[in-house]
């Protein structure tokens, strides 16, 4: 049998463990196993009807065709003015670029402005593509933790100890996938004095910036000067639960977006159309599934922190945005890879290890809250008679 070239680089592409814990929880239920999802962060809200019609209409409208790679100049200047709205700063459409998902403007970015051996500074834990791409391309990520005692925020001193003369890139996600945590303005205005006018574009990813659950989710681009060298990522998955329609932008001094543009030609060519003119209905529709969505949200929050506090051993913050929590289970005497393993397996608990974001996050687990109330309850159930027997066990032993 012929053996195919396979680029050395594939070695270094990682993946999502959320999706490969969803697809062992399925084969699980295939088997007739009762399995509570705890693992996948997808809003588990339908999209809303204003939305499903006006991707209808724009499907009778003829939208399904070729448009312009770097979007609609309908859903561009949505956009631009929602982001000049709600973070304060002037912005045009040609700085924006949309795409299917929000991803390829991670990629795409470090694809436009690293060379190899140039360093990536990110969050860890954090969103596991952050790694996996800029190994990928040949790039040096450099984890900054994320302390459980800073209530999961970088600390500007472990900033500062980490950037070096080949710093190209800085990484932020706030509110934070896998934590909740949220940066303060004070912490985004250390930060930008670090780092402002020196050859390192910010990469704010923002993908959660609406659900939070007091105050707002200030963004570095708002800082005085700082607009100049972000790239601020955000879509339309997790506020409007459009996962599926795959559609996201990334906004970005204009040097950038058609350079951005210009990688969008030479992969996607562009995002479908009918699913622009559904984005556009969601920015400038009305909100009020927002706020209902959110609203949920923070009730299955009080649900699922106070039960994991009720478990020995386990102790749990309330995040401060997103729909995750981020327990420690050091207390337990297994390590978190064993735990989540053994919550799918023994107890019908799907969940994700902290180690799938990285190596400060070994004494964690990350649950998504985008359930039911009453299924969170029987997941709390379930992991709190694991843990005592993990209990019961070592004390035997």
């Amino acid at each position: 049998m012929t053996q195919l070239p396979i680029a050395d680089r594939m070695e270094r592409l990682g993946t999502e463990t959320a999706f490969e814990v969803l697809a062992k929880a399925r084969a699980l239920e295939a088997e007739g196993r009762d399995v509570v999802h705890l693992e996948i962060g997808e809003p588990d809200f339908a999209t809303p009807a204003n939305i499903i019609e006006a991707a209808k209409r724009a499907l009778d409208d003829g939208y399904t065709h070729y448009g312009p790679s770097a979007g609609l100049l309908e859903l561009r200047e949505a956009i631009a003015e929602d982001v000049a709205r709600t973070r304060g700063i002037p912005i045009n459409p040609e700085q924006v670029v949309v795409t299917p998902g929000a991803k390829p403007i991670m990629f795409f970015l470090m694809l436009c402005c690293l060379n190899e051996g140039d360093e990536v500074i990110y969050p860890d834990p954090g969103f596991p593509t952050y790694e996996s791409v800029a190994s990928f391309i040949g790039a040096r990520p450099i984890p900054v933790p994320l302390r459980e005692e800073n209530d999961f925020r970088l600390d500007v001193d472990d900033l500062k100890a980490r950037l070096s003369p080949r710093t190209r890139m800085l990484i932020l996600n706030s509110p934070q996938n896998p934590t909740g945590s949220v940066l303060t303005r004070e912490d985004l205005e250390q930060i930008a004095g670090l780092v402002s006018g020196s050859p390192i574009v910010i990469l704010t990813d923002e993908v959660y910036r609406n659900i939070i659950y007091s105050g707002a989710a200030p963004s570095i681009a708002s800082l005085p000067g700082m607009a100049e060298q972000t790239v601020i990522l955000d879509g339309f998955s997790k506020t409007y639960a459009m996962t599926g329609w795959r559609l996201g932008y990334g906004v970005m001094p204009e040097e950038l977006a058609w350079r951005i543009a210009r990688l969008m030609t030479n992969s996607n060519s562009c995002t479908a159309s009918f699913v622009q003119i559904a984005g556009v209905e969601a920015l400038r529709g009305p909100q009020d599934s927002v706020a209902r969505m959110v609203a949920e949200f923070a009730e299955r929050r009080r649900v699922i922190v106070d039960g994991l506090n009720g478990i020995p051993c386990v102790t749990c913050r309330p995040p401060q945005g997103a729909f995750y929590v981020f327990p420690n289970v050091s207390g337990l005497p297994a390590d978190s890879q064993e735990i989540a393993d053994r919550l799918l397996s023994e107890a019908g608990v799907a969940a994700l290890s902290g180690r799938s974001f990285g190596a400060h996050a070994d004494d964690y687990l990350r649950l998504s809250y985008a359930n039911s109330i009453p299924n969170l309850q029987r997941a709390l159930e379930r992991i709190d008679g694991f843990a005592r027997s993990l209990l019961a066990g070592a004390a035997v032993g």
